[in-house]
């Protein structure tokens, strides 16, 4: 598989995403990683050793999903 197939996407790094995002503050992004299992947002979450790097597009595929729902 070349790189070029596969969907461009930002990591974000936990500690850096209010420099991106003004929603949600880390405290809530922490809450959704160490729910991620039983919320719906483990695919969001990237983890490399013990970093946690949120993958931008599809937390806010999650975020819509979410929205979906609740509808």
């Amino acid at each position: 598989m070349s790189l070029d197939n596969q969907k461009s996407t930002r990591l974000i790094p936990v500690p850096e995403w209010n420099n991106h995002h003004s929603w949600p503050p880390i405290g809530g992004l922490r809450h959704l990683i160490f729910n991620a299992d039983t919320n719906g947002f483990a695919s969001a979450f990237k983890r490399v050793g013990r970093r946690v790097l949120v993958d931008e597009s599809a937390f806010f595929s999650c975020v819509e999903a979410q929205n979906q729902r609740g509808k």
